[in-house]
């Protein structure tokens, strides 16, 4: 069994492919932008093309652009190979990449997220989430992290803005897949952006927080 995973739905873009459970080739690039560029020639040179028997890629929160490319290359692939593709939010996986660095205990994963707010959510020392993901203004946030332990993109900013705490300032890696609880993974590729629209159409209801626009 072969596992591609990608994840582009932050600055960093990485892919990887595992083959029962192991490692087998890997690329992790921290690009800012270009995503729609190189995703794909990062999916080429892994060991046979990348081809798998399932697709795993990010659903976000993080760049719109971002989140919508590694989506189209997973729907892409997963139809030219037929195969299945699933999704995972990419919060979780930093969670679970922390808590591996740290050991298990309750982490806040806290994230750029977009017009000047973070994403921001809390996970137990089992790496399941305990709150719902929310996208706070950096004072917000402040006051509201209690964790101990902060991960993420913003996650010394928030510990130098509240005075306490450990940060690790950390990206997504696809390679450190297996780190994720088999939990958050979804056959439902609808991408999570994190925040509501900034604009809707007058007399139109509010969209989930699912169907909500992120960083651009």
């Amino acid at each position: 069994m072969r596992t591609l995973v990608i994840d582009s739905a932050t600055e960093a873009c990485s892919v990887a492919l595992f083959e029962d459970g192991a490692l087998i080739g890997g690329d992790y690039r921290v690009l800012g932008r270009g995503h729609a560029e190189l995703l794909i020639p990062m999916v080429a040179g892994l060991p046979g093309k990348g081809k798998a028997d399932r697709i795993v890629v990010s659903l976000g929160p993080g760049s719109f652009t971002g989140v919508r490319v590694g989506l189209a290359a997973a729907r892409g692939l997963a139809l030219a190979w037929k195969v299945e593709a699933l999704g995972y939010p990419t919060l979780a996986l930093i969670a679970a990449m922390a808590q591996a660095e740290r050991g298990s205990e309750n982490v806040t994963v806290v994230m750029t997220g977009g017009h000047g707010e973070w994403f921001v959510q809390p996970f137990d020392a089992e790496g399941s989430a305990i709150a719902e993901l929310e996208s706070l203004s950096p004072d917000d946030a402040a006051r509201q992290v209690t964790a101990q332990l902060v991960a993420g993109t913003q996650a010394a900013a928030l510990v130098a803005a509240r005075g306490s705490g450990e940060a690790l300032s950390l990206l997504p890696d696809a390679r450190q897949f297996t780190l994720l609880p088999e939990q958050f993974l979804s056959p439902d590729l609808t991408p999570l952006y994190g925040r509501p629209p900034d604009a809707r159409l007058p007399g139109a209801s509010l969209p989930g927080a699912r169907l909500a626009e992120g960083a651009a």
